[in-house]
């Protein structure tokens, strides 16, 4: 939602939002609600290790839910990367694409568990608010 936001008010910019399966998963009326508008600078990168690594790392049900496929649903052009050779070969091609855009990059769950943010939720607000100026 708030890069939908950041896409809107910045046209002429190509907007990159990077997310996680788990996100999207409980937020998937975003994805329709960024179809429905069409931001054509809206590059959406979802990286799905089958897990809600940062909460934990409980398994998700992406497994069996093929995210790319919702995405199209919701009216975006949809790219799945499975192997690194294909990274380039993508983001070359959507150079000349309009959005919205879904790229699912397909990755291998961490050994590492993730730890808590230490900035405070205002703090992570007024750093967020910075770099839009």
């Amino acid at each position: 939602s708030i890069g939908l936001g950041v896409a809107l008010s910045n046209p002429g910019k190509k907007i990159h939002i990077f997310d996680g399966d788990g996100n999207i998963l409980m937020n998937l009326g975003s994805l329709v609600t960024i179809g429905s508008l069409k931001p054509k600078n809206f590059i959406h990168i979802i990286f799905d290790n089958k897990a809600h690594e940062s909460t934990g790392g409980q398994p998700t049900n992406s497994k069996i839910i093929e995210l790319e496929k919702i995405a199209k649903v919701a009216k975006f052009k949809t790219y799945k990367i499975s192997k690194k050779q294909q990274i380039k070969k993508i983001f070359s091609k959507i150079k000349e694409e309009t959005g919205p855009i879904c790229i699912l990059v397909k990755i291998e769950k961490s050994n590492v568990r993730s730890i808590r943010v230490d900035i405070t939720p205002p703090n992570i607000k007024t750093r967020f608010m910075k770099s839009l100026k």
